[in-house]
């Protein structure tokens, strides 16, 4: 039952008009449409938006991807901030969708509790494990969409050593919690993989949620690894991110038309964001994880608990394409899939700074 807190109901209220106001600007073809779907799903991003070219756009492909293959009405919230991701949860709730997807770990608090005032609600949370109330077994209506980022900062960290003219790179980490460290350990263990003595800069953003959405800081602290050597940085930091994007594009060209430094990007492929200045990017397919939670409550086949994707199952990757190619030679590709390999059939185990 949803908390009896007049305060809390009118920020519920809200929310759902909110959901309301969405679906009847939608226009009249539009609403013709949702009505002869098939399930409704919504999506919760958080304060990053949509729009971030990282961790949310991947997610909201996933979902339009399933949109229009899968024929779902598909609705979205943007919150803001924090303290509008609730309401907007539940407001889904309320109105009885088959899927409520949240997007990010910051989101499981809230979720833990939706999901327990909300039993016969299925529901899906991208980095994020919710459990039943005895703390251990993994909740049955919550689908906990996890990946192995170290492995596949292992391969980006191979690849920017072997870029590397300096011997020194820079990591730049959204909010200073574990699961970004496991993106900076495993850059650096792939890097050492390489060059064992190469040195890593790493600094984070922040330690609230606003470390997800200040570029300017982000590039503030690209701009200063660069200064103390830096000349591959692989940055995990969301919106924040793309600061560090704007600080080696700053540094420009050699005379051989190649960028004097390189960024990494991170979860979307955002090798096009600065073409040339990017190096890779460390894809978590998180579209693809949202994707198939949509299609297992279309087939019935929805199962809650953990659903893990690694190198095993192209979880994560790193990308190539037109963008480029051209930046990384053929040996290191070769010795990067070797690497890929071995890590898949664990040869090669890459250290977990979760499980610490």
């Amino acid at each position: 039952m949803i908390s009896s807190n007049k305060s809390f109901k009118s920020i519920a209220a809200g929310a759902l008009l909110l959901v309301a106001l969405f679906v009847s600007s939608c226009g009249t073809q539009a609403d013709a449409k949702r009505e002869g779907c098939n399930i409704k799903v919504g999506i919760v991003f958080d304060i990053g938006g949509k729009n971030d070219r990282s961790f949310n756009a991947a997610a909201w492909e996933g979902v339009k991807r399933a949109e229009k293959e899968l024929n779902i009405c598909l609705y979205d919230v943007e919150p803001g901030n924090p303290t509008s991701i609730e309401p907007a949860m539940r407001a889904f709730a309320e109105r009885n969708f088959d899927l409520i997807v949240g997007v990010g770990f910051a989101q499981g608090p809230i979720m833990q509790k939706v999901a327990d005032d909300y039993p016969n609600i299925k529901f899906a949370i991208i980095d994020g494990v919710i459990f039943e109330k005895d703390g251990k077994t993994p909740k049955s209506n919550v689908a906990s969409l996890v990946f192995r980022e170290h492995e596949g900062s292992f391969l980006v960290g191979m690849i920017a050593a072997s870029k590397s003219k300096t011997g020194v790179l820079g990591f730049v980490g959204g909010m200073d919690i574990p699961l970004i460290h496991r993106f900076a350990t495993g850059y650096e263990e792939g890097a050492r993989y390489v060059n064992p003595n190469i040195r890593v800069v790493t600094n984070y953003v922040g330690v609230t949620d606003g470390a997800w959405n200040n570029p300017g800081r982000g590039k503030e602290l690209a701009l200063n690894q660069i200064e103390k050597g830096a000349d591959v940085l692989f940055t995990a930091a969301g919106n924040s991110g793309l600061g560090a994007f704007d600080a080696v594009e700053q540094y420009g060209k050699n005379d051989k038309g190649e960028a004097n430094k390189f960024v990494i990007g991170v979860d979307s492929n955002q090798n096009g964001v600065k073409p040339g200045f990017v190096l890779t990017s460390m894809v978590k397919r998180v579209d693809n994880a949202v994707f198939d939670a949509v299609k297992e409550v279309l087939d019935g086949n929805f199962k809650g608990g953990f659903h893990v994707f690694g190198l095993d199952k192209d979880g994560v990757a790193y990308s190539m394409d037109e963008f480029n190619r051209p930046l990384i030679p053929q040996d290191v590709i070769d010795k990067t899939e070797a690497a890929k390999a071995k890590i898949a059939t664990g040869e090669i185990r890459v250290a977990d700074a979760m499980a610490k």
